[in-house]
């Protein structure tokens, strides 16, 4: 995540490497798992479903390997159990870093984790040594070629509850509080405006430019997180390069 900026982090994701794509399918289906675990097979009154599935959409996940995932969370199939933990840390230049962990062996992961931190020039801290940094919010990502009148699109979303609207690049990022999620996305849907990605995340309050040698770190070990399986999720408060980026 560049700075509050998703759009930045969904290019970087979609310019991955293979052994990172590869890892997406695998990630996604756990996290569908796990949802239907906790709150059921259907996403109408599941809102983790309801995102883990909309990420496995945008990320083209074979409807096989979804459906498997669901039957996994139901019952229906044997599976392994999986731990939710929070890990917190700084990486190159002092950048904050929040990572959401889904882990059959909370021993194995916290090595693993901590042995690329340390790799690629970070550490992995205490509980709560960043958390205090990041808001979570929900955000829509609306291409200007899918929908160009800012003025319109601003009083959409702000009467159905969202907290902001921003431009960034060809894209309009909207924010809102996670309360406000299927307000938000039911405006749109209403007024047929198509979005890039919708998904709850964690906003830093402040970003850190990052650049040279302290980037080129930070881009390793991001993409050193992104390809192990535990890893789900990655927040930062940093600011790369565009170049670093994609």
């Amino acid at each position: 995540m560049s700075g509050h900026s998703k759009w930045a982090n969904i290019k970087r994701k979609k310019g991955a490497n293979d052994a990172i794509r590869a890892g997406i399918t695998t990630k996604i289906s756990r996290e569908i798992t796990v949802a239907v675990r906790m709150g059921g097979a259907d996403p109408t009154g599941n809102m983790r479903l309801k995102l883990a599935l909309s990420k496995a959409k945008a990320n083209n996940i074979p409807k096989d390997n979804i459906n498997r995932a669901i039957q996994k969370g139901a019952g229906a199939t044997e599976g392994v159990g999986y731990e939710e933990i929070t890990y917190e840390g700084y990486g190159p230049a002092g950048v904050a870093l929040m990572l959401d962990i889904l882990t059959d062996n909370r021993n194995r992961t916290a090595a693993d984790v901590r042995h690329i931190f340390s790799k690629f020039g970070g550490n992995l801290g205490e509980t709560g040594c960043v958390n205090w940094m990041f808001k979570k919010k929900a955000v829509f990502v609306v291409t200007k070629e899918n929908f160009a009148d800012e003025d319109a699109l601003t009083e959409i979303v702000l009467e159905a509850g969202a907290e902001d609207l921003t431009v960034s690049d060809d894209v309009f990022e909207i924010i809102a509080d996670p309360a406000d999620f299927d307000a938000v996305e039911k405006a749109l849907a209403d007024n047929k405006i198509e979005t890039e990605s919708a998904e709850v995340t964690q906003i830093p309050d402040n970003t850190v430019a990052v650049s040279g040698d302290d980037a080129a770190k930070l881009t390793k070990l991001l993409d050193a997180l992104d390809e192990n399986d535990d890893v789900q999720n990655v927040y930062g408060n940093y600011e790369l390069p565009e170049e670093e980026e994609v």
